[in-house]
């Protein structure tokens, strides 16, 4: 072959190589583009973890909090245990309570806690997880598993961030779950009074005095101590009830009535030292 036919050749080949290489350019890039296409039909996120969470922002700035949650959701889900998905988790505890979803809210916000249980945001976290626990809480007449919930979690912020902005409102959700719970003692107990089975009625309001001395539930929990027990002629124990209500809220509507009913059987309010009612009630004079 001549110098001449030799290049052609050279040339001619190098023209096949640059043509296969830009098919082959071209067929990657509209597989890229396909991906990308396909990946947004599917709800599927591919922006930087900085672009998404920006993105949540300005989303929770609009109102539009559902899809910030989904911003957060992504950054999470893409970049795992990334410094990213720290700051993401956050957000979505944040906007999972704010739509109500507070069961998906629990298990962001109990998750980011056990990987970053001393992070500048686990107290904020803390007391989201509280307050989920706290927006489940029902009726006294129904299941009160959320109030001891709310307890629990909202003890943990007193306890492990005391100087946090939270630990006030998390001490007043602590006061209303142990009302509840105070006021579900107080629903059965006046059930069973209702039906004159006074043991069991007692054994109820027992426990609101005992544990829960400094409920809204107290007074009418002595109250209806002396009606049980002066019921069953167990007239030292309905005295001993009524001197503690006496002493403790004199000018209640519920001492007033105690009173009356003790008085209708020549009986007026004394202490008995060496009854368990006087032995709970220093726990109201001490405000414990």
């Amino acid at each position: 072959m001549s110098h001449v036919g030799s290049v052609v050749v050279n040339k001619a080949a190098r023209i096949a190589s640059i043509c296969v290489m830009m098919t082959v350019s071209g067929a990657l890039l509209t597989a890229c583009q396909s991906d990308r296409t396909s990946a947004s039909k599917l709800g599927i996120e591919t922006d930087p973890p900085e672009t998404l969470y920006n993105q949540g922002l300005a989303n929770i700035k609009a109102g539009n909090i559902v899809e910030a949650s989904r911003k957060f959701d992504a950054i999470d889900a893409q970049h795992p245990f990334s410094e990213w998905s720290q700051k993401a988790l956050v957000m979505s505890t944040f906007t999972k309570y704010r739509l109500g979803r507070y069961t998906e809210a629990l298990s962001t916000g109990n998750r980011y806690l056990n990987l970053y249980p001393r992070s500048d945001d686990s107290a904020y976290v803390q007391y989201l997880v509280g307050l989920s626990h706290w927006k489940q809480i029902s009726n006294v007449t129904q299941d009160q598993k959320s109030s001891l919930q709310t307890i629990d979690a909202m003890q943990k912020v007193v306890d492990n961030y005391p100087d946090s902005e939270y630990v006030d409102d998390a001490q007043a959700k602590i006061r209303f779950a142990r009302d509840q719970l105070a006021g579900k003692e107080m629903q059965i107990g006046r059930y069973y009074l209702e039906r004159k089975e006074y043991l069991a009625s007692i054994s109820r309001f027992r426990v609101v005095v005992e544990k829960y001395p400094n409920t809204n539930q107290i007074e009418e929990a002595l109250a209806r101590l002396v009606e049980a027990y002066f019921a069953m002629g167990v007239v030292q124990e309905a005295q001993t009830a009524a001197a503690v209500l006496g002493h403790n809220y004199p000018d209640s509507q519920w001492y007033a009535d105690s009173y009356k009913l003790l008085k209708s059987g020549g009986l007026e309010p004394r202490e008995n030292s060496g009854s368990w009612i006087a032995r709970a009630g220093k726990k109201i004079l001490v405000g414990s």
